[in-house]
């Protein structure tokens, strides 16, 4: 069992890792569980990993320290964000702290295997001519300025100079997960 690859979850909802972490096992996996950063240094004091999944939101905490962290203690760690509200900013951020990928929720074992040999990268992704909309764009800037405020609504609210309440309400609309 310890020539298997060794894959660590980072996910604050416990049903959802405890849902990957028996289909990644059932695939031959060893896998290690963290629901927030200190878990997760318990977990790399022990091991570093071939693999890691690390949800963008993890209660108060932000993933990419996690992705930080991860890429930190070995550059050859195969680091796959997943998040339920992907924005730009974050993938652009998830990509220069090491992470290899970014997936949006829902997303399964499959995307995540197929994600975790898609190191490369892909040229021959179509490039669309879709125009960005004003919400896409205000939802974007909201997230971006989230990652940056370490998820404080308030300073976010501040530094996008808008009432908290309103960006409160914003972001009841498209939940953080």
């Amino acid at each position: 069992m310890a020539d298997d690859p060794l894959l660590y979850l980072v996910e604050d909802d416990a049903a959802f890792a405890h849902t990957l972490q028996r289909s990644f096992e059932r695939r031959g996996y060893r896998v290690g569980v963290a629901a927030d950063p200190t878990e997760l240094d318990a977990l790399l004091a022990v091991e570093a990993p071939n693999f890691a999944v690390v949800d963008l939101k993890l209660g108060q905490a932000s993933g990419l320290a996690c992705v930080q962290t991860l890429h930190a203690r070995d550059p050859k760690t195969i680091i796959v964000v997943l998040t339920g509200y992907a924005s730009i900013a974050t993938a652009v951020q998830a990509i220069k702290l090491g992470a290899t990928s970014y997936l949006a929720k829902p997303a399964d074992t499959d995307d995540l295997e197929a994600a975790f040999g898609g190191i490369a990268g892909d040229v021959d992704t179509p490039i669309t001519q879709r125009q960005t909309s004003i919400k896409t764009l205000e939802w974007e800037r909201i997230q971006k300025t989230l990652a940056e405020s370490d998820f404080n609504v308030s300073e976010a609210a501040r530094r996008l100079g808008m009432h908290r309440r309103t960006l409160a309400r914003k972001l009841e609309k498209r939940p953080i997960r």
